[in-house]
């Protein structure tokens, strides 16, 4: 269906009743003349607009906004309402322009308060809006020429923004239900006229303003569907700026319009931007201009998450773009890569800044515009420039030419990735390539799905789990899982079938038992990656998430899983092998236990004999020192006996556990002691003591013997 949109069709109806002349309440200074006045000369009191005056300046900054961006193809039918309803201007395109809506706004007048409020109804407007939506433009009727037979696809649609002071919320009910019942008649009567289109869509906006400081009487209220034709929406607006700026709001979201806010602008006499009030001027400023334009202009460039958002004059309302002025200037003859011009349409069109800007580009010249950037070089992304009188933003290309080569696949959307499954795309691609089929065959065959459904639930099953980059998968990378992978994706599995994926489950098992290596990837990771346990984690979630993607397939699919999951809890003969392995090992850690306490106490008796001894020797040295100091004493022995160093602890090391310097020393000097022939006398020796001159004995008889020396070793 050719469908026009609901901004195709605009009704504005103003209410023009009695109780519309009151007065706003939001005073106006009227003499600004403050400097220079002549003394004795009273200043004028402020003035303040009535609710008839609001209106009509929101509604007709509303229509020069639309005129400004959409010149064409967005029309405005105005309708003022009283006693009857005052059609100001058609549909036609000669009518649809301010300066006609003006001088027709002009004739009609302000609302006369004397006048009778009984006679006086906004129903009147209403009516006549749904008659208006009723007729044919000129743009459907030339799609209608178009299409010829099948002129009834063109659709009509509109939408009726209704400026009223309503008296509650029963009387804005009255209102929907008029206009409900009116669409549902002028329907009928459309459906049998060729100049009338029904209408298939309408949007109701009610928006009902009262003076400021005064409590409103009706309750805002959000989009709601009144019928299958018709939705309606209330705003509850204050007067005067209050509701300039809501009707500001409501063109941006009526015709998709988004904001920017040109900041830095210079006003100086060198720019000649505004040479009459800045010729005298010994200092310049800088001043910003917000505009509006289709929201396209900014599509890329709030995707790519730069420039500053939320800048705005009513944050509550709307968000702004912000772009910087850029001081390199440019003039129209230089060509720069555009990827998209919109018109556009300045917020406050009287204010000097922007009549200073508007002037500038309208000379000819072209202002290049960067968005803010904390740090890194500056981008520019738009270009203000005039064609033909008309004021465009253009779209610069700041990211890879469309004109250049096409980029290969991994230089696509994934930015730095380069490791994608080409060649398993390719192989897919080939397993799912769609053939022409004729309709008469299908349903010769019987088969009740057509084949394109067909076709397309394969492809959902082939694609549930599917990783695009090698790094990461795992399985899709092992040989081993292959039988399984392509045999799960299937609609219906053979008892072959599950018997291949269950011995691809027992291979994996048996690879774990074996601790093989899997291919995971350690791109972009610390260190040499996951341990050998930690990959098989990773591998093994990864093949449940694929055969849990299949389980509601069919019975057999479930059985597959079981097999998996089964494997995956430790099977009765992996938790035996596991357990006598945890049994070997504490025998093992029992046996060098004991041993360990078994040398332990050698060495402890044998320190303790150490320690037995040399206090043997120390009581008899004393008693050496006691005979000594008898005059008729012998001389003692000029030798000490020896000890091996090696072989004997000291007392104060032999109190408690030894420690692991000491057990570490032993163990080092039994193994040194086995390289070489061990002394003779030490092996022969008693208690570590080894007797002297043995053969003096036998030899010279006991009384050599008795005159010997004896010593210790």
């Amino acid at each position: 269906m050719k469908t026009f949109s609901e901004s195709h069709k605009t009704v504005f109806v103003v209410d023009h009743c009695p109780y519309m002349a009151e007065s706003c309440r939001q005073n106006v200074d009227f003499d600004m003349l403050t400097k220079n006045r002549t003394q004795g000369i009273i200043p004028l009191a402020p003035i303040s607009k009535s609710l008839w005056t609001c209106a009509v300046e929101a509604s007709m900054e509303y229509c020069r906004i639309m005129y400004d961006i959409f010149p064409f193809k967005k029309l405005v039918n105005f309708i003022v309402s009283d006693s009857c309803s005052r059609i100001l201007n058609s549909w036609t395109h000669e009518d649809q322009n301010l300066a006609e809506l003006m001088s027709a706004l002009a004739t009609i007048g302000p609302p006369n308060p004397r006048a009778d409020p009984e006679c006086c109804s906004i129903l009147h407007g209403l009516v006549a809006a749904v008659e208006a939506l009723c007729k044919i433009t000129d743009y459907q009727h030339e799609m209608r020429t178009t299409l010829m037979e099948n002129a009834d696809c063109v659709a009509n649609r509109g939408r009726i923004i209704c400026l009223t002071n309503a008296k509650s919320d029963s009387h804005v009910q009255m209102l929907e239900d008029c206009v409900s019942e009116t669409i549902h008649e002028h329907n009928k009567l459309a459906a049998g006229s060729d100049h009338l289109m029904q209408i298939q869509k309408c949007e109701l906006v009610l928006i009902h303003t009262y003076p400021v400081g005064e409590d409103s009487l009706v309750s805002d209220r959000s989009k709601k569907e009144l019928s299958s034709v018709l939705t309606s929406e209330v705003h509850s607006v204050r007067s005067g700026r209050h509701l300039a700026t809501k009707l500001n709001h409501l063109v941006q979201l009526h015709f998709d319009l988004a904001s920017t806010t040109i900041t830095n602008i210079p006003m100086k006499p060198t720019l000649n931007v505004c040479d009459q009030e800045e010729q005298h001027a010994n200092t310049s400023a800088n001043y910003d201009v917000e505009l509006l334009h289709h929201k396209e202009a900014h599509v890329d460039f709030i995707k790519s998450g730069d420039g500053h958002v939320g800048n705005s004059r009513e944050p509550t309302l709307k968000e702004t773009v912000t772009l910087k002025w850029c001081t390199p200037r440019t003039n129209s003859v230089e060509l720069h890569y555009c990827i998209g011009a919109f018109r556009i349409s300045p917020v406050d069109v009287n204010s000097r800044p922007s009549s200073c800007l508007t002037n500038f580009l309208l000379n000819g010249r072209s202002v290049l515009l960067e968005q803010p950037r904390k740090s890194g070089s500056k981008v520019i992304s738009h270009m203000l420039s005039s064609h033909g009188g008309e004021i465009f933003l253009h779209v610069l290309s700041s990211s890879r030419s469309i004109l250049e080569d096409p980029p290969s696949i991994s230089e696509g959307c994934g930015g730095r990735v380069t490791d994608y499954r080409i060649t398993d795309f390719g192989e897919f691609m080939r397993e799912n390539r769609l053939m022409p089929f004729l309709e008469t065959c299908y349903k010769m065959d019987g088969a009740e799905d057509v084949p394109l459904e067909r076709a397309k639930s394969q492809l959902e099953k082939h694609t549930r789990y599917w990783p695009m980059i090698i790094s990461q998968t795992t399985i899709f990378n092992m040989q081993a899982v292959v039988p399984l992978a392509s045999v799960i994706v299937k609609e219906t599995l053979t008892e072959d079938d599950v018997l291949n994926c269950q011995k691809t489950i027992y291979n994996l098992v048996e690879m774990e038992r074996k601790n093989d290596p899997l291919p995971i990837s350690t791109a972009g990771t610390r260190g040499k990656g996951p341990k050998r346990d930690e990959q098989y984690r990773i591998m093994w979630n990864e093949l449940e998430t694929l055969v849990r993607a299949h389980i509601n397939s069919s019975d057999k699919h479930q059985r597959v899983m079981e097999c998996l999951m089964q494997c995956r809890s430790k099977p009765p003969e992996e938790e035996e092998r596991k357990k006598r392995g945890r049994k070997r090992e504490d025998k093992e850690d029992k046996s060098d236990k004991a041993a360990k306490e078994h040398e332990h106490d050698k060495k402890w008796t044998e320190s303790e004999r150490m320690k037995t001894s040399v206090d043997r020797e120390k009581e008899d040295l004393a008693e050496a020192e006691v005979i000594k100091d008898s005059p008729d004493s012998p001389e003692p022995p000029n030798k000490k006996p020896h000890v091996a160093v090696e072989d004997v602890t000291p007392v104060e090391k032999a109190k408690g556990p030894m420690s692991l310097l000491s057990l570490w020393s032993t163990r080092i000097n039994t193994a040194n002691s086995r390289k070489h022939q061990e002394f003779i006398g030490r092996l022969n020796s008693i208690n570590n003591k080894a007797e002297l001159y043995q053969h003096l004995k036998e030899e010279n008889g006991s009384d050599a013997v008795e005159n010997g020396k004896t010593g210790r070793q």
